[in-house]
């Protein structure tokens, strides 16, 4: 009879504790590269992502060769020539929400502090964006990369093309795990 106990407790503590996270529902990534001779646009939606409410805990993951540009030969280059995504197949990101309240609800100002890996580069972050809480919570974020600190590197031949810092944005709905 205790093992029952034992056991219906250990289940209603397990559903419990995953009731908080949340897996990526709808992704949207987007870069924008605003050069001298040339705009350069493109967008991801195959990220994968977790999300622990009640910690405030976020992971993702996003596949580099997945970003679709308008012309394919940008897209090719890309990832042939700067992203070299055969060799760093993906860009990730794992961190905590500061300035979070997984009991508030409505749209909240947060930090996203943790570590940024880009090119086979790791860095620490803080960027800055807004969690809405809810049975769907969503996350976004707007921010800039530094090309050269991630050691992407632009030849001299294109410099004008694409800009040294981009724009990135995030846009993710999550739905319960």
């Amino acid at each position: 009879m205790k093992w029952r106990l034992f056991l219906g407790l250990f289940w209603v503590v397990a559903l419990e504790g995953t009731a908080q996270k949340f897996v990526a529902e709808k992704s949207v990534i987007t870069f924008f590269s605003d050069a001298l001779l040339e705009d350069i646009a493109a967008t991801n939606t195959k990220t994968v992502s977790i999300f622990n409410k009640q910690t405030g805990e976020v992971a993702f993951s996003v596949p580099i060769s997945q970003f679709q540009f308008e012309k394919k030969l940008m897209q090719q280059h890309f990832n042939e020539k700067y992203m070299e995504s055969e060799k760093y197949p993906k860009a990730t990101f794992s961190g905590v929400l500061t300035n979070y309240d997984a009991s508030a609800s409505g749209v909240q100002t947060v930090k996203a502090k943790g570590k940024l890996t880009i090119h086979g580069v790791t860095r620490e972050v803080e960027i800055d964006g807004t969690a809405e809480v809810g049975d769907r919570p969503v996350l976004k974020a707007k921010f800039q990369v530094k090309l050269a600190d991630y050691k992407v590197e632009i030849p001299p031949l294109v410099f004008q093309n694409i800009a040294e810092t981009v724009d990135v944005s995030i846009d993710i709905t999550y739905k319960p795990q």
